[in-house]
C-alpha cells in the first residue's frame, strides 16, 4: 500500500483542528452559560466554525456537553495524579508532606478556569443533566483521582502512619477538608482568594484530617 500523499494528509489534520476548536469554544461557552442557556450557535462563534461543522463532529448538544467534561476532566485528571505521586508517593513527614499535597492539589484549580467553571454550572444544573453525563464527568476525573489518593492512604496505613479502615471514604475526608472552606469562600473557586489565605485553610483542614486519622498506641 503507498504512502498518503502530503495533499490527502492535510485534510484529515484539518478536522482535528476544527474538532478542538470546538471542543475549546464549548468548554468556555458552557462554563459562562451553563449546559441549558448555551447554543451550537454561541459556542459555533466562539469556536469561529459553522454550526454545520459542529454537527458533522457531534449529534447534538448533549453529545457535546459531554465529550467536553470528559476530555477537561481527563486532562485535569493527570496533572491530579501527578500530585499524588509527587507528594504522597514516599512520605517521610507525614504532616509536612500531606500539607505539601493539598496545597498543591487546591492550588491546581487555578490552572484549569474553563474546567472549574463548567463544574461550577454542572452543580447548578444538575437536575437537568443526565446520569450519563454525570458519570462521563466522574469517571473521566474525580473517581480515578480519589482510587489514586485511597491507595496512598491505605500504604500510610500499612507503614503504621495512619489508621485508615476505609481509604476511598478517607480520601474522600482529606479532599473535602482540605478544598472545601476554600471552596465555600471563594464560591468555588469564581472569586480566588489570596494564595496565603489559601494555604493557612488547607493547612487547617489537613491537620483535622490528621487529628481523625492518626494512629494511636
Amino acid at each position: 500500500m503507498s504512502e498518503p500523499t502530503a495533499s490527502a494528509a492535510r485534510p484529515r489534520r484539518g478536522l482535528r483542528e476544527k474538532r478542538q476548536a470546538i471542543t475549546d469554544g464549548a468548554l468556555r461557552v458552557f462554563g459562562r452559560e451553563g449546559y441549558t442557556r448555551a447554543s451550537i450557535g454561541e459556542i459555533a462563534k466562539e469556536a469561529d466554525v459553522s454550526t454545520r461543522t459542529i454537527y458533522n463532529h457531534f449529534t447534538d448538544k448533549d453529545e457535546l456537553f459531554r465529550t467536553v467534561i470528559a476530555e477537561s476532566a481527563a486532562r485535569v485528571r493527570e496533572t491530579h495524579l501527578a500530585v499524588v505521586e509527587r507528594y504522597l508517593g514516599n512520605v517521610t513527614d507525614l504532616d509536612r508532606d500531606l500539607r505539601a499535597f493539598a496545597r498543591a492539589l487546591v492550588g491546581s484549580r487555578r490552572d484549569f478556569p474553563d474546567h472549574f467553571a463548567v463544574v461550577r454550572q454542572i452543580q447548578a444544573e444538575v437536575l437537568h443533566l443526565s446520569d450519563e453525563v454525570l458519570d462521563a464527568w466522574q469517571d473521566a476525573g474525580p473517581r480515578p483521582v480519589q482510587q489514586a489518593l485511597a491507595d496512598r492512604l491505605a500504604a500510610l496505613d500499612d507503614a503504621g502512619l495512619l489508621d485508615v479502615p476505609d481509604p476511598l471514604q478517607a480520601a474522600s475526608h482529606l479532599m473535602l477538608l482540605a478544598g472545601s472552606e476554600v471552596g465555600a469562600r471563594s464560591f468555588s473557586g469564581a472569586r480566588p482568594l489570596d494564595p496565603a489565605e489559601q494555604d493557612a485553610l488547607v493547612d487547617a483542614g489537613v491537620r483535622v484530617f490528621i487529628r481523625a486519622y492518626e494512629r494511636r498506641t
